[in-house]
């Protein structure tokens, strides 16, 4: 009897125990390409020697924990920074553990992917995407932080562009009507080209459907542009039922978004980015003339 009892209180443990564990999340972390996984191969524990192997292998260890009921996400596992992350932690790199220790870090950085069953194949772009997007605004936001404040007047300059961005994304919206948006803006940054792309619906400002992340992040990217008084330029290309899709386009001067000519924004669009050789403009695409973008304070410079 004793025993009996024993065991069903073993067995309740145990039910209890993976009950417990449907709750703990799980982030996997996977190499990007070749060029990541190869670095990784100098380490002795790192158990692969071929990557469709371990892309096969990772796949299948996120169907397991799929399939146990788990919340699983997957990060960009990058062998430079982990190096780096070891070498200031004093761990060691050639360890599991510190793989792991390294990946938790990832999951609470926010740049993840839920795994829903999709392929890794899916997958992995949609993660590289989103990794690249939160550098991006990451250096954008330091950009703005280092600015200071402003020997004239001062204002945060960093605070004062981030309000004018944002003033600047409703006032685009609300001129463009109805349907569904499609912005890019790309600045030079001091070190890097800093790109940033939203998309909305919407008509009005007040009605506009914005994502808060995509939102904040395009936001940071045009302030930096606006803050730094740099060159760059903004596209909005706008869709809506039975309409030709019409693209609009600004270049950044001196703080400001000056609007482009028909022609500017053709020739944009249908010349190779890489080569500059003529590219043939799509069919049903409207190219049109930038729309004057007023700001709360035109006269404002830092």
């Amino acid at each position: 009897m004793a025993h009996t009892k024993q065991s069903k209180r073993t067995g309740t443990n145990a039910s209890l125990r993976r009950a417990l564990r449907r709750e703990v999340p799980s982030t996997v972390g996977i190499l990007a390409d070749e060029q990541d996984f190869t670095r990784m191969r100098r380490y002795r524990t790192f158990a692969f020697d071929d990557y469709t192997a371990y892309l096969r292998q990772a796949e299948q260890l996120l169907k397991t924990l799929s399939a146990q009921q788990l919340h699983t996400s997957v990060a960009l596992f990058d062998p430079e920074e982990f190096a780096e992350y070891c070498a200031e932690a004093g761990i060691d790199a050639d360890a599991p553990a510190g793989r792991s220790r390294f990946t938790a870090e990832l999951a609470g950085r926010g740049a993840n992917v839920p795994y829903t069953g999709q392929p890794l194949g899916n997958l992995l772009p949609q993660l590289i995407d989103k990794t690249v997007r939160q550098a991006t605004w990451e250096y954008a936001t330091l950009l703005l932080a280092d600015l200071g404040m402003c020997a004239d007047c001062g204002q945060d300059i960093g605070r004062s562009a981030f309000d004018r961005a944002s003033s600047t994304l409703m006032r685009l919206l609300e001129a463009a009507g109805p349907g569904e948006h499609h912005l890019v803006c790309s600045v030079p940054g001091p070190d890097e080209q800093l790109l940033a792309v939203l998309h909305a619906q919407g008509g009005t400002s007040s009605s506009a459907r914005i994502d808060a992340g995509e939102g904040a992040e395009f936001v940071t990217v045009l302030a930096a542009g606006i803050a730094l008084e740099s060159t760059g330029g903004l596209v909005l290309r706008t869709s809506a039922p039975d309409t030709a899709d019409r693209v609009h386009g600004w270049r950044l001067h001196q703080g400001r978004l000056e609007p482009l000519t028909a022609g500017e924004v053709f020739s944009a669009y249908c010349t190779d980015a890489t080569t500059g050789d003529p590219l043939s403009p799509e069919p049903g695409v409207e190219y049109c003339a930038g729309f004057p973008v007023a700001t709360d304070d035109p006269d404002s410079h830092h």
